[in-house]
């Protein structure tokens, strides 16, 4: 998928200017930059989930297989199934965990031949099948916050999308927890494409396979700043020998 000469708008604020950038499949990229410069922005226009705040609108061309995916006839909830979001706090409904999982394929009408091994794959999928296959019935706001964002991860898979958005999604959690879910990340662009915004460099170095650094500038007559894309290329390169000094001095601890 990809974006070409994007503007995204909170009414008649620009919170981004002008992104274009091709996103691998079955490759992780990570968008890192200093608070307020539109990462979260433009992943979350990336599923339409930006159609749910009053006054958004995105200008400019967000095309997934070919298709524009706000171009007139498409439906929002369907793009939403193919390129699934993951958020920065772990969200389970307060379901049981094998509801957590089924509830997703059940509500969009999927075609099922045995929801117990659509929920087995999934909590494989998300390596916590071992850990809870004994407690399916139990809530899944009973499992710790690091068992809870893979859970999280899980539902989002179950109902087979082809894009995993991930905002943030450690930030909660502590570092072994972290870790577990960067080790699922390499696993799961086995089969799915993951764009992931984080704060964290040290971890878009270890996850990603191409970094998008992402700044902001002073937007003209608003006192907020507008987000920019200043440099996308392979992950070794925006840290090792990055183009633009801009990134130079952000990834070196300089500025951000």
């Amino acid at each position: 998928m990809g974006c070409e000469n994007v503007d995204i708008f909170y009414g008649d604020f620009k919170a981004v200017s002008d992104v274009s950038v091709q996103f691998g499949q079955k490759e992780i990229t990570a968008l890192i930059g200093p608070s307020g410069c539109g990462k979260s922005t433009v992943l979350r226009s990336l599923n339409r989930m930006n159609d749910l705040i009053e006054g958004a609108r995105v200008e400019g061309s967000i095309t997934f297989q070919g298709e524009d995916i706000y171009g007139k006839n498409v439906d929002p909830i369907e793009v939403r199934r193919r390129i699934g979001m993951v958020f920065q706090k772990p969200n389970p409904f307060p379901k049981s965990i094998y509801d957590n999982i089924a509830y997703g394929p059940r509500v969009s009408g999927m075609k099922v031949e045995n929801m117990d091994d659509l929920v087995e794959s999934a909590l494989r999928g998300a390596a916590l099948w071992d850990e809870v296959k004994d407690k399916l019935k139990e809530s899944g706001l009973s499992l710790s916050g690091g068992q809870q964002q893979r859970l999280c991860i899980a539902r989002t898979i179950a109902v087979r999308p082809d894009v995993i958005l991930m905002d943030e999604p450690c930030s909660a959690l502590d570092p072994i927890a972290t870790l577990r879910i960067e080790d699922l990340m390499h696993e799961l662009k086995q089969d799915f494409s993951i764009i992931i915004v984080t704060h964290n460099m040290q971890q878009a170095a270890r996850v990603a396979d191409r970094t998008a650094f992402f700044t902001a500038l002073a937007a003209e007559g608003h006192g907020d700043r507008t987000g920019v894309l200043v440099e996308y290329a392979p992950t070794a390169q925006i840290f090792d020998h990055p183009t633009d000094q801009r990134t130079e001095d952000y990834v070196s601890g300089r500025f951000g």
